[in-house]
């Protein structure tokens, strides 16, 4: 019997989507029992906390015991237990430009909580200066992947494309006017065939809020 992992899990979660989709990509994702964990707001999950003393999604908790956290040390742990091609490339100018995605890629999706987050409080209490900079952040970076998308399709499939490919659609599922599309024609190439791959389609999010 394979023993199993313990990944505590939210469908809406951008960074759990991509640790899913790395799941899928390196063959583990019937190896895992995704418990529906419930985080954000004010409430601390005190159970949670236990495991991952920041309290956030997602939380691995493997076979062993040993806890893993945050997103990309999660992807880069289930991309050693396969024997396939990469997500992380090994080194040299690949691994560079993989990391760099990927770090652009979670980037966005931290602005775009902080983003959403603000936008949720109450009228009186918004921050326009700051909702005004976290969109003019996002529309910089949607303008800088328009610019790389021929290298990035290029490139081999790796976690740079799952962190960038996840934070776009984010930006459908929860920012839908910002319309990213409109002028960038080779990013939106790009990104309608990252949504054909199966990993990417085993995985859409859903707010079940």
């Amino acid at each position: 019997m394979v023993a199993m992992m313990t990944l505590h899990w939210s469908p809406r979660s951008p960074f759990v989507r991509r640790v899913m989709i790395v799941a899928h990509e390196a063959g583990v994702a019937d190896r895992l029992n995704c418990v529906r964990t419930v985080v954000g707001g004010t409430k601390p999950h005190l159970d949670l906390m236990r495991e991952n003393p920041l309290g956030k999604l997602p939380t691995l908790v493997l076979e062993d015991g040993t806890v893993l956290y945050d997103s990309s040390v999660i992807a880069e742990y289930f991309d050693g237990l396969h024997d396939g091609p990469k997500l992380f490339p090994a080194g040299g100018s690949g691994r560079l430009a993989a990391l760099r995605r990927d770090a652009l890629g979670s980037g966005m999706l931290d602005v775009l909580l902080q983003w959403l987050a603000e936008r949720l409080r109450p009228a009186e209490r918004v921050s326009q200066p700051h909702m005004d900079l976290w969109q003019l952040k996002i529309r910089a970076c949607v303008e800088a992947l328009e610019r790389e998308a021929d290298d990035i399709s290029a490139a081999p499939f790796g976690i740079g494309h799952i962190s960038i490919g996840v934070a776009l659609a984010y930006l459908d599922f929860r920012f839908a006017a910002e319309n990213w599309r409109e002028g960038r024609p080779r990013l939106a190439r790009w990104h309608q065939e990252f949504n054909r791959r199966p990993s990417v389609q085993a995985n859409l999010p859903v707010d079940d809020s």
